[in-house]
């Protein structure tokens, strides 16, 4: 068969972005960071005009010194260096969508500066993944991983949840992923056993458990404010629980603020981790129109065929009874309640669900930023979520989340400050993850191949 001209091209170009994506950068001994200003995420004091010296994949000094002859030097003037950021509710693409997609995402994310990643939908393909990333032989962020999900279609019986819990503990899972439907005796049993075997839990909460009861059982954290809304409606409306809708759209004008303090402290109480995802629901719920959404720049670094279901679910839920007010209602309640929770002394972690309708992998995260700026959150405040709490949350606090002598060179360099714009965030001047070095040129390279690819 002769090729076209044009089928030549579509081959070349698929090439080039295979090479570039699969193949780790040329890591050399030691990069120096200089003259650059440091946010440390230690607190908001920014250190000024130093250099980051990293050898071997970890941050060995911070000093007024230049690096030696030895480094590669990397020209902080003028810029600003935190640690990377984390996805806390990222999907990873299964096996059956290919490898070379998977790869393509993984991309998508640290170009964006997210070096750890949670991945909310576990299957055994994630953890040979997160073992080769661990390894070196694939190239991307840290990656922790839930099990394949428990919800009310995968386990129906307490003896189904039984051996669900213990066969993803045994497989090594991370976590466990909780979905909707689960019914009461049924998500009891999952906690027992899930605490005797020594694996969180953490995602949605079942209408059938209800938030409170999700609290006081301990979730590790519960993703989207899940069961919230619901939370705050007086037990008098005597409501379907079913009829929810969207994260309790449904419920939005029979909820009662008064009982947000409650539900803060019993969060608290309960060491409960909150991760808001509030972008989701901002493109989901949010007015803008399918259209509009499918017009910003990230979209063009996803299929034409994922964009389209996007755009088509939109148009599906905002035929269906779409009221705009109760949607900008919905939103600005969510809003408080972030507000709420963080003022209230719980912890919040950053994450955005993707990807998921309209949310671009990496790109979602600095709305979601945005989205935490926008509910009443410092900058500081903002970044500290996919930062030093992420570290806190999974126990390694020694090892990421902040810049300091001794810790995985995690990191990444802004052309300005974040912590008097958090837009910042999205003008990177290069990435650095366990030591390896993305310039800004190689970065715009690989996002360029990506877009062409879907062109």
């Amino acid at each position: 068969m002769i090729l076209t001209l044009m089928n030549t091209r579509k081959i070349y170009r698929l090439i080039l972005l295979i090479v570039t994506l699969c193949s780790l950068p040329l890591m050399a001994q030691e990069y120096a960071i200089q003259n650059v200003n440091v946010i440390t995420m230690d607190n908001e004091e920014i250190l000024s005009g130093v250099t980051v010296h990293v050898t071997e994949g970890r941050i060995v000094s911070i000093s007024k010194v230049n690096g030696s002859k030895n480094a590669t030097i990397i020209d902080g003037k003028g810029k600003f260096l935190m640690p990377g950021l984390a996805e806390m509710h990222a999907h990873i693409p299964p096996h059956s969508a290919g490898e070379e997609y998977v790869k393509e995402v993984l991309w998508l994310y640290m170009a964006n500066g997210i070096t750890t990643i949670r991945g909310m939908l576990g299957e055994p393909y994630h953890l040979e993944l997160r073992k080769n990333v661990s390894e070196g032989s694939v190239f991307g962020p840290r990656i922790f991983t839930s099990g394949p999900s428990l919800n009310g279609g995968t386990v129906r019986t307490p003896e189904e949840a039984i051996q669900k819990v213990i066969s993803q503990k045994k497989a090594g899972y991370d976590f466990l992923k909780m979905h909707p439907g689960i019914r009461l005796d049924v998500y009891d049993e999952i906690v027992k056993v899930a605490k005797e075997q020594g694996i969180p839990f953490a995602g949605h909460v079942s209408v059938f458990v209800g938030v409170r009861h999700a609290l006081e059982t301990g979730y590790a954290s519960i993703d989207h404010l899940d069961g919230y809304v619901e939370g705050l409606v007086p037990s008098e409306e005597n409501v379907d629980p079913e009829s929810n809708g969207f994260f309790g759209l449904n419920f939005t004008e029979l909820a009662d603020r008064s009982q947000m303090d409650e539900l803060v402290a019993l969060t608290r109480e309960h060491d409960v981790w909150v991760v808001p995802t509030q972008s989701l629901l901002e493109r989901w719920v949010g007015r803008r129109s399918p259209d509009e959404l499918a017009r910003d720049h990230e979209m063009r670094y996803v299929s034409n065929r994922m964009l389209g279901g996007w755009v088509t679910s939109k148009r599906q839920f905002m035929a269906a009874d779409y009221k705009p007010q109760r949607a900008e209602d919905f939103n600005q309640l969510r809003r408080d309640l972030i507000k709420a929770l963080h003022s209230g002394g719980v912890k919040l972690l950053l994450g955005s669900d993707a990807p998921q309708v309209f949310n671009v992998p990496g790109f979602s995260i600095h709305n979601e930023l945005e989205e935490l700026v926008r509910s009443g959150l410092s900058p500081f405040e903002a970044l500290e979520t996919g930062t030093r709490n992420t570290a806190k949350f999974f126990s390694r606090e020694e090892e990421f989340g902040m810049i300091k002598e001794g810790m995985i060179a995690d990191l990444v360099l802004l052309e300005a400050n974040p912590l008097v714009d958090i837009r910042a965030t999205r003008n990177i001047a290069g990435v650095m993850i366990k030591g390896h070095w993305l310039s800004k040129t190689e970065i715009k390279d690989g996002l360029r191949k990506i877009e062409l690819k879907y062109k």
